[in-house]
């Protein structure tokens, strides 16, 4: 079983129809068996998977033992894809009382997945911020993967992430599996500058495939749904399944 975090400093790159679209696609077109864990109090990976945040229980009462993992996974529209849900709870859930007095709180979710049977993917949808929740997911995960987008404050952002990302690797294993750019526009007159930039942070992760903007993404969350439902021969559809092979193939090589 491999662990993602799909991680930014920055909202708005991207990084929550990222990590529904990857594992969809991982589930819908490589036959594997997928957990999305929605581990931001927004809860958009919920709702962008037609649940109301409101109406399940997330992370939050398993983190304080209150229940196990398996009684919050939740089944998707798409076979072999399911979801842990996000609710509101979760935002302050490091100051409750189950987890306020453990100094060792960051380390609870990584003990929780070892419990998990069956799956061959993990993804885990994070705050776009350095928070307890995105620290959490990152040491209970073998490998990041960071989302961006071709502007100077995302691309900026990028810098302090990596810097986060290095602390945590050298306490965990925990490697960089590659970064993501979204609202991609080939004919962008900055591309260059900002490419540039990631691989001076990111040296050799900058992942080929690119995901350009679509208002499909947009649509297939108000229906609840992914792309690859709503609108499979969208280009967001294309680019999402070309960049699921592209990680594929840096997972393979890399020794489990």
């Amino acid at each position: 079983m491999r662990v993602i975090t799909i991680s930014s400093f920055k909202g708005g790159t991207a990084k929550t129809s990222t990590s529904l679209h990857i594992g969809a696609a991982l589930a819908k077109h490589h036959k594997q068996k997928v957990l999305l864990i929605d581990f931001d109090a927004q809860a958009n990976l919920t709702s962008g998977l037609g649940y109301d945040p409101d109406a399940h229980d997330s992370l939050a009462p398993v983190l304080q033992r209150r229940k196990t993992l398996q009684e919050v996974i939740l089944k998707t529209s798409i076979p072999n894809l399911f979801l842990i849900p996000a609710d509101t709870w979760l935002e302050r859930i490091e100051v409750t009382e189950a987890l306020a007095g453990d100094r060792y709180s960051h380390e609870r979710l990584k003990e929780l997945l070892k419990s998990l049977k069956g799956f061959d993917t993990v993804i885990i949808d994070t705050p776009p911020s350095l928070c307890w929740l995105t620290e959490s997911a990152l040491i209970a995960s073998e490998f990041a993967l960071v989302t961006a987008t071709p502007e100077f404050y995302s691309v900026k952002g990028l810098q302090r992430l990596s810097q986060f990302l290095t602390s945590i690797s050298e306490r965990h294993t925990l490697d960089v599996l590659g970064i993501v750019l979204s609202f991609w526009n080939p004919r962008g007159k900055s591309n260059e500058a900002f490419i540039d930039v990631i691989e001076e942070t990111f040296p050799g992760k900058m992942l080929k495939a690119k995901v350009r903007r679509d208002i499909s993404v947009s649509e297939a969350s108000v229906h609840g749904k992914s792309v690859f439902e709503t609108a499979p021969s969208s280009r967001a559809a294309e680019d999402y399944k070309t960049l699921a092979k592209e990680l594929l193939k840096r997972l393979q090589k890399c020794p489990k």
